[in-house]
């Protein structure tokens, strides 16, 4: 009798990625696969048929198969290592039981809405009060607690000490973010209807255009080459917001702030992630974003401008299909940063998909179309795929475990890099490091910003939002912390 059907397998694909979309769930928590036995190039970004991907974590079953195109047939895969010892044994105890904290208020239904609702008020009140920036003793208990869990550091001297840490303890870099932005309210976009909100005066400049300017200047500065800079187009202003959501070209002034820091990234070898926001600026976004990757992604397969793509959004894989069409048109690489979404809150709920599983299929469908270089049912288009490098910025172990398998396979032809948000899936994280430590280099990156305390709030709020919408990722997160903090108490009455 045959066999019933293993979901997950891609048809015409090699046995050997079969057998790894195959693993049963048992095994899945346990998934690794291996890298070349050696560092990959300045910057960390791992490409070509030699790369592999690892990752582990706990993972959800799937009835999504990563779609492949028939390949070539591959070699088997080296046999799977695992980590020497406790991955989160690389975090210093302060981290472990920072993360143990916070992810025990995120995956409790008791104290998780209470704490966003205190955080929404912080990151919104216009009170001095309420304001960490005004209030020493608000600033004092935020900067030990989630800001330190989630953000570099308030000034240049504090990034620098985070970032080296970080590195410190393994990360190939990171993805350095400046928290100053503007979320829209109802009240705010209907005032950005008068005519001379788009007026570029000198005000602006100065209050608005500059400070934003100098703060991203300073956050490429402050990486080092081969790190990322995410940035964000509303810390700009209302200059910048007015044109965005009327899709507007940059004013004079803010278009040559914003090639500066391009031409600055460019030829210091740092990476520039355009932040995805809310819907009602995106479109904006995109074409602004496309504007600058003409002008700096002129090397094959190597982009220096990303854009981000959020799978969540029904009208993802074709604004990403129009992108990849121009990009083969205007013979420059696209560089694609791709997220499930974050504006959950924000945005109007008919602009995402219907269930969780059809984000999934996006997103995957995405990942293995790019990663490829192959047209696929997901991200459909016509003629040569052109050149493109891929972030995949996930704590998805499905989405992981399948980008990995594409690439264990030896059919991936963009570059890749992963990365998870600092002080959120250190699990998946931390043992790419120690596998790294074994000789099996992988790049993995933290994604952190830097400001005030106050400047953060809005990012700490997103942060606190994602948790409630993945709960049983952070108990799978709390729990990891808690199993170290217990490893680490019985190895020390061990040796006493």
């Amino acid at each position: 009798m045959r066999p019933p059907p293993v979901h997950g397998l891609v048809h015409g694909a090699s046995p050997a990625l079969n057998r790894h979309l195959a693993l049963p769930p048992a095994a899945a928590t346990r998934c690794f696969a291996v890298m070349i036995a050696h560092r990959p190039a300045a910057g960390g970004i791992v490409s070509g048929p030699e790369r592999r991907l690892i990752h582990s974590s706990h993972r959800k079953s799937s009835t999504l198969p990563a779609e492949l195109p028939p390949g070539p047939a591959v070699p088997p895969p080296q046999p799977t290592l695992e980590p020497s010892r406790a991955p989160l044994s690389v975090l210093p105890l302060s981290m472990i039981l920072r993360s143990l904290g916070t992810t025990a208020v995120s995956s409790s239904p008791l104290l998780l809405a209470p704490s966003l609702r205190i955080m929404a008020v912080l990151a919104h009140s216009g009170s001095a009060l309420l304001n960490p920036d005004r209030n020493p003793l608000l600033r004092f208990f935020l900067k030990r607690t989630f800001y330190a869990q989630f953000c570099a550091g308030e000034d240049g001297a504090e990034v620098r000490d985070t970032i080296a840490r970080l590195k410190g303890i393994g990360f190939n870099g990171v993805i350095l973010g400046y928290a100053k932005e503007v979320v829209l309210t109802d009240k705010q976009a209907g005032q950005l209807e008068g005519a001379k909100v788009g007026e570029e005066t000198q005000t602006v400049i100065d209050n608005e255009i500059v400070p934003w300017a100098e703060g991203t200047l300073e956050t490429v500065r402050l990486a080092e080459p081969g790190d990322f800079v995410a940035l964000k187009f509303t810390g700009a202003g209302r200059l910048a917001l007015h044109q965005l959501s009327h899709r507007l070209s940059a004013t004079p002034y803010l278009s040559k702030s914003i090639d500066s820091i391009c031409q600055l990234a460019h030829e210091r070898g740092v990476r520039l992630l355009f932040d995805a926001e809310q819907d009602r600026l995106q479109d904006g976004i995109d074409d602004w974003t496309m504007e600058f990757s003409r002008k700096f992604n002129t090397t094959p397969g190597r982009a220096t401008i990303f854009g981000t793509y959020q799978a969540y959004k029904k009208c993802a894989p074709a604004v990403l299909s129009r992108h990849l069409t121009e990009a083969r048109e205007g013979n420059f690489t696209l560089g694609v940063k791709l997220v499930r979404g974050a504006y959950l809150g924000s945005d109007p709920r008919d602009r995402f998909f219907d269930t969780k599983a059809d984000t999934d299929a996006c997103y995957d469908g995405i990942a293995a179309s790019v990663l490829t270089r192959q047209w696929n049912s997901v991200l459909e288009g016509q003629g040569e795929f052109p050149e493109a490098s891929l972030v995949l910025a996930t704590h998805n172990a499905e989405s992981v475990r399948r980008a990995r398998a594409i690439v264990d396979a030896g059919v991936a032809k963009s570059e890749i890099a992963c990365a998870q948000l600092q002080g959120m899936a250190d699990e998946i994280s931390c043992e790419l490091v120690e596998l790294a430590g074994q000789g099996t280099a992988v790049p993995v990156y933290k994604y952190l910003v830097w400001g005030t305390t106050g400047e953060c709030m809005k990012y700490l709020l997103r942060r606190a939002q994602e948790n409630k919408d993945a709960v049983a990722r952070t108990r799978s997160g709390r729990d990891a912390m808690w199993a170290e903090v217990v490893r680490r108490v019985r190895n020390a009455f061990r040796f006493a």
